[in-house]
């Protein structure tokens, strides 16, 4: 009976630390997007008074950390693989906080792209490890990673209200080294409550056992090489309307939402609910408000991705997307807030797919490394994205820029169409 109770409470202790894990995979996700789009707000709220230089000017200096966040995500893959992908983590945590912190002491426009630069490699650990470990530890696989996406995307949210909040309440340098000083606290924590694996290492061998494979049919290695081609393709292109969409959104609530953001910030300095309501605040919170409930789609697509498989799902995510971009050009103020949920929507909602079809494809001695490879494809386009926004806004506006991502979630639609009905299985 006493071993019993001894065997009882550790698998309670167990329990109670795979939950702990989780979340702490979850808040590094959070973290993640935080840092990547900090530069977003502060560059349109902040920067563009502060040191005289355009919007579109001030663009170039971010590509070096979209570039790196795209590059460095397969030697990540590669090393945590190689050594351990809980110790990775913990470089994660740590790293990205001090470099994130460094950034907010830069003093000119070089030295900040020298430090989202940093941040870019710090943040390229996070996608190929955090998700590896995720896929490969726990079951329900679809549910799990659209909770870890909506952590990821209420990072992204946060974006906007943290650094929107800090511009207007201490500086823009203050959204950078705070959340840095955070981020090194959770990664000390972390590195406590799995120092053990950290010191086994050899991740792979702990997360995914080697499988040793009798040869494929033909018609196997083709659908196969189909669905992988499918899955690159629409990552990448689905990497355009991500950059554009998240990146850009200040900017477009910007241009678009004064006149509701004034009547905002008006109407909370007289009820006194927010006597300093200011506009980067205003239009920082409707930019989290928009990102945190379309986030919520992931919740929807993950429980749907365990049931139905991931063709149907990936078919109405592109539809959504595809008709919100379409009525979006020439809408203002409230009919321009409706329009941005809905594509964003159907953005976030796409965001586990990719990540659901290479996890049930790959072998786990493998799956790190190709997550590193599906983010270089995706980081490296979300850097070749940021010219593309500047060109484009510098020229003709967002209009052309909602009709450009209209193509490109027709595109999504049509590569989603040729989907099997099943994956081919990494066993």
């Amino acid at each position: 009976m006493a071993q019993t109770s001894v065997q009882d409470q550790a698998i309670v202790r167990g329990t109670d630390r795979d939950r702990a894990h989780f979340l702490l995979l979850n808040i590094g996700h959070y973290l993640d997007h935080l840092f990547t789009l900090i530069f977003a707000t502060a560059a349109v709220f902040a920067l563009t008074r502060e040191w005289g230089i355009p919007y579109a000017g001030l663009l170039p200096y971010a590509m070096p950390g979209f570039v790196a966040f795209g590059l460095f995500s397969l030697p990540a893959g590669w090393l945590a693989d190689k050594w351990s992908r809980d110790g990775m983590m913990s470089v994660f945590f740590i790293g990205i906080g001090l470099a994130s912190i460094t950034t907010g002491f830069v003093r000119t426009p070089l030295e900040l792209g020298w430090g989202l630069f940093a941040v870019g490699i710090l943040a390229a650990i996070y996608h190929p490890v955090g998700l590896a470990i995720v896929v490969a530890k726990w079951k329900n696989t679809g549910m799990r990673l659209a909770v870890n996406g909506v952590w990821g995307n209420l990072g992204v949210a946060s974006a906007a209200l943290i650094t929107g909040y800090f511009v207007d309440h201490g500086g823009w340098r203050m959204a950078f080294i705070v959340p840095g000083v955070v981020s090194i606290m959770v990664g000390m924590v972390h590195t406590w409550l799995r120092w053990p694996e950290i010191i086994a290492g050899n991740g792979d061998k702990k997360l995914g056992p080697a499988n040793s494979r009798s040869p494929m049919a033909a018609e196997v290695k083709a659908l196969l090489l189909r669905v992988s081609i499918i899955v690159f393709v629409t990552t990448a292109v689905s990497s355009i309307i991500f950059q554009s969409t998240t990146f850009a959104l200040p900017k477009i609530f910007d241009e678009r939402l004064r006149g509701v953001a004034e009547q905002m910030a008006t109407w909370l300095k007289a009820t006194g609910v927010a006597p300093r309501a200011d506009m980067a605040t205003v239009l920082g919170s409707l930019a989290f408000l928009t990102f945190a409930l379309a986030s919520l789609a992931q919740l929807v697509v993950g429980s749907m991705l365990d049931r139905y498989g991931p063709r149907p799902i990936f078919l109405v995510a592109a539809t959504v997307q595809l008709a919100f971009f379409a009525i979006m050009p020439g809408l203002t103020d409230w009919w321009a807030f409706a329009a941005a949920f809905g594509f964003m929507l159907g953005a976030f909602g796409q965001i586990p797919i990719n990540d659901y079809m290479i996890g049930k494809m790959a072998s786990g001695e493998w799956r790190a490394r190709i997550y590193g490879v599906r983010y270089v494809v995706s980081f490296s386009v979300l850097a070749a994205a940021l010219p593309l926004i500047a060109f484009i806004h510098a020229r003709w506006g967002f209009d052309v820029l909602f009709w450009v991502l209209a193509v490109s979630a027709a595109v999504i639609l049509l590569a989603a169409s040729m989907l099997p009905g099943k994956l081919p299985s990494a066993a």
